[in-house]
């Protein structure tokens, strides 16, 4: 039987505050606990291939222009690894993530009896939507938290129950973006292998041209999709990736920014300055003083 909405919510978050680590690992595979609190600043990061459910306060999540906010009782699902900005607003904060794996989606795809899913197409999605959780969805999330206080239960009880919530997120409303991770010839694959192909070159220059080939995509398809899929152009992205590099480094290395630029792939230290402080909202010398406070 069901918890009720505000039930359930209490359960899940007395469950993260109990088991919440400063590195938000677990004791079970692909499953992230996090607690913040008190409010902090925008950040950049990855936003990984995840499903992240809040329990209590609220995230906002920053794509190329787009801004996503989610609560306690909603879910965020990202299907392609990209630079983002987050932030919890609402404090404190409590939330579950669930690592997705297309190999495991592709699995309950084909386990899928015909007409339990709509055709969903090859045409890509954003990488990143919101949604209100399922009760479902929570009940099995409140399930897989119960395990860390039964070790011995993981190892047989924890796959069972990631895929039941891999499945009530493929039947939700955001299905459509999740279940294009399981087929190997969807948009969002192709999208994501130029996105990783970026990543690991993202010092280097490069044609768009050249990075379609590469995937299997026409010129206008590939950056149609790569757009919608991103909320980026593939030059912009690589920008993206550049600067958060820049910004990692100058964590640790505060006194040589022109090293810095040239190392992530700038030929101009001017250049590197004046898209840092656009990006960032100070100048790489200023943002390395406050890095290291």
């Amino acid at each position: 039987m069901l918890q009720s909405g505000a039930m359930a919510l209490d359960e899940l978050r007395s469950l993260i505050s109990r088991h919440a680590r400063p590195d938000q690992s677990t004791a079970i595979d692909g499953v992230l606990i996090s607690k913040a609190d008190r409010p902090y600043p925008p950040s950049p990061s990855m936003s990984g291939t995840v499903l992240a459910l809040i329990a209590q306060g609220t995230k906002r999540l920053a794509l190329g222009d787009r801004v996503y906010e989610y609560h306690a009782g909603q879910f965020l699902v990202t299907s392609v690894d990209l630079p983002v900005n987050g932030h919890f607003t609402e404090t404190p904060a409590l939330g579950i993530g669930l690592t997705l794996h297309p190999p495991m989606i592709a699995e309950l795809l084909l386990q899928a009896a015909p007409g339990d899913l709509p055709h969903i197409g090859n045409g890509a999605h954003s990488a990143i939507a919101v949604s209100d959780a399922p009760d479902e969805m929570i009940d099995a999330a409140i399930r897989l938290l119960r395990l860390l206080d039964q070790p011995r239960d993981i190892t047989v009880l924890a796959p069972i129950i990631k895929r039941e919530i891999l499945w009530r997120l493929i039947t939700s409303d955001q299905g459509a973006i999740v279940r294009q991770l399981g087929l190997a010839n969807s948009g969002v694959i192709h999208i994501g292998r130029a996105v990783q192909w970026i990543r690991d070159h993202y010092t280097q220059p490069f044609r768009v041209e050249d990075v379609a080939q590469l995937v299997g995509m026409s010129v206008s398809a590939f950056y149609r999709n790569f757009q919608t899929v991103t909320a980026m152009s593939p030059i912009q992205f690589q920008k993206q990736i550049r600067l958060q590099q820049a910004r990692l480094l100058l964590a640790t290395n505060p006194n040589d920014i022109a090293g810095i630029s040239h190392r992530v792939g700038y030929d101009s230290p001017s250049q590197f300055s004046r898209e840092y402080r656009r990006q960032f909202g100070t100048p790489p010398s200023q943002d390395a003083v406050r890095l290291r406070v």
